[in-house]
């Protein structure tokens, strides 16, 4: 069956599309209908990728900087030329709206292609280095910034074109090749990545896109020719890739997921917040690692804000993905359905109240409606548990303080938001919640910033994409030292003979003690010292004092 829309349906190898001899169906969530067949990759295609990645990398590890800058200019270029069938591409085959798809796929995207095709440069720049020790003031010291090699990209099917690209786009600037690995239910969007970055003129084998599935991607995540492995998935896969790539001692970056939760102050405003948590929890059918998952509220305004998110989720519209009217489309998988409906009951049976939503609806497809809880504990997996689908529980809770604790009583930490009027309680928040980001007022929006870094603590996962933080996940920090002085030997290597030890013992006595009476008769002793005058100039030393007192 061939695909509806205008890009490769086969792996990407070497800039060439390898149509192999065995096809998955592309199903449509919001029908469970077939729209398209891919071609499926396989142990064979992950060898061959690897290869011609590891080629390209002796040619694009060596391209300028920015010469690296303008490829990606013209792949933001391409991007937005194409945007429009990127969105229809993505609502099709993994259900969210078209507009949102624009908006929380697309959008990610092409800020990080544009942030990097200006800014990688400065990012990556050789850095100077101020030695501290002041014997060695002599010596010019750096930091490098050089690409590591072939990195996988493995990626999930919730946001198909946003992860890879962000991801991909940081390897690029660095300087490192790619083998993308995209979930199968959402190949063909990561097959479109790779046609992208085709059309904008990256050299053969730059980029690859491999479709395979199942234990065929363990042979990509222990290929000894991968030098990194960045992965986003859920806790229990991301721990097998961490074992499996150790195997190489191949580095990893991890983003596992979340169980995000909102604590709500008093002072509040209600309005916005209810508008926040709504589209916190529910955009992208809440199959989103930052999704609002559990709110936190103050009990003397429980009440109101309840009303308020009811009344905000009953205006949400499902419906298909492709309609300009549509709030919320299917879930991707009908697995994910079957997860959110287990929540839901155990939630129930242990005293949870449905105030909207609750029901599978009858149509064909992967639907269910936005639903609120309430009278939730964490006694219930709704609480404790990733669901990751349209599900938010509202704890009512005594104070800030419980509201704050309960919030980090959890495995995971990605994001985390406060929603307060009073700028002491949000730096508390800031202070308080254990998270890799947290927000004020808002949530989930920070990884549609190229500047602010996205990982988590515990088990939401190691390391961290996007900014400078990302880039150096995806280098080799380089420390280089020169000597260029005509000085004969330093006064500490050999012989260890009795001016050795009088320079030693001035020396430490001049630079660690805070006692004039030690720390003048050390200097004297160091000034008086053959080792010191024979090996290190005072000129150079005169002008780092500050160094020394």
């Amino acid at each position: 069956m061939k695909s509806p829309f205008p890009f490769a349906s086969a792996p990407i190898i070497d800039g060439q599309d390898v149509k192999t001899g065995a096809t998955v169906a592309a199903v449509n969530p919001a029908t469970e209908e077939a729209f398209a067949d891919v071609f499926r990759a396989g142990p064979r295609e992950i060898e061959m990728a690897v290869a011609s990645a590891r080629k390209a990398f002796l040619s694009w590890s060596q391209t300028p900087v920015a010469d690296r800058q303008r490829h990606l200019a013209r792949l933001l270029e391409e991007v937005r030329r194409a945007h429009e069938d990127i969105a229809r591409l993505i609502a099709t085959e993994q259900g969210k709206p078209v507009g949102e798809a624009r908006a929380v796929d697309i959008v990610p995207a092409a800020d990080t292609l544009r942030y990097l095709s200006r800014h990688a440069g400065e990012l990556l720049a050789e850095r100077p280095i101020d030695y501290a020790q002041i014997l060695f003031a002599h010596k010019k010291g750096s930091y490098r910034f050089e690409p590591l090699g072939v990195v996988a990209v493995v990626t999930p099917w919730n946001f198909p074109f946003g992860i890879p690209f962000v991801e991909i786009a940081a390897c690029l600037a660095a300087g490192n090749t790619v083998v993308l690995k995209p979930a199968s239910v959402t190949a063909l969007t990561g097959l479109a990545v790779g046609d992208l970055c085709r059309r904008a003129g990256l050299p053969p084998g730059v980029v690859n896109v491999v479709t395979v599935a199942g234990a065929d991607t363990n042979v990509l995540v222990e290929h000894p020719g991968i030098a990194k492995v960045l992965f986003t998935g859920s806790v229990s896969t991301g721990v097998e890739v961490m074992q499996r790539a150790a195997k190489n001692l191949t580095g990893v970056v991890l983003e596992l997921g979340g169980k995000d939760a909102a604590v709500v102050a008093a002072d509040a405003d209600l309005d916005r917040t209810a508008a926040g948590l709504v589209w916190g929890a529910f955009v992208n059918a809440g199959q989103t690692c930052g999704s609002v998952e559990r709110v936190y509220v103050v009990k003397e305004v429980a009440d109101e804000l309840l009303s308020k998110i009811v009344a905000r989720t009953k205006m949400l519209r499902l419906g298909d993905p492709l309609s300009t009217t549509t709030d919320m489309g299917p879930l991707t998988v009908s697995g994910q359905r079957d997860l959110v409906e287990a929540h839901l009951r155990d939630a129930v049976s242990k005293g949870a109240r449905i105030l909207v939503g609750g029901e599978r609806p009858r149509a064909k497809g992967w639907w269910f409606p936005p639903t609120v809880l309430t009278g939730v504990d964490h006694a219930m997996h709704a609480m404790c548990d990733e669901t990751f689908g349209p599900l938010l529980p509202v704890m009512a809770v005594d104070s800030l303080d419980e509201g704050i604790r309960l919030a980090n009583d959890s495995t995971f930490g990605l994001t985390a938001s406060g929603w307060t009027r009073s700028r002491r309680t949000a730096r508390r928040f800031a202070e308080e919640l254990h998270a890799g980001t947290v927000t004020i007022n808002d949530h989930l929006f920070s990884f549609g910033e190229p500047t602010a870094t996205w990982g988590g603590v515990k088990k939401s996962g190691l390391g961290r994409s996007h900014a400078g933080f990302g880039l150096h996940e995806l280098v080799n920090i380089k420390h280089v030292s020169m000597d260029l002085g005509d000085a004969p030997a330093m006064p500490w290597w050999y012989p260890y003979d009795a001016a050795f030890h009088a320079f030693t013992k001035s020396a430490f006595g001049t630079l660690y003690s805070n006692d004039p009476l030690t720390k003048v008769p050390g200097a004297l002793g160091l000034l008086g010292s053959g080792r010191f005058f024979g090996y290190v100039k005072v000129s150079t030393l005169a002008t780092r004092l500050g160094k020394v007192f």
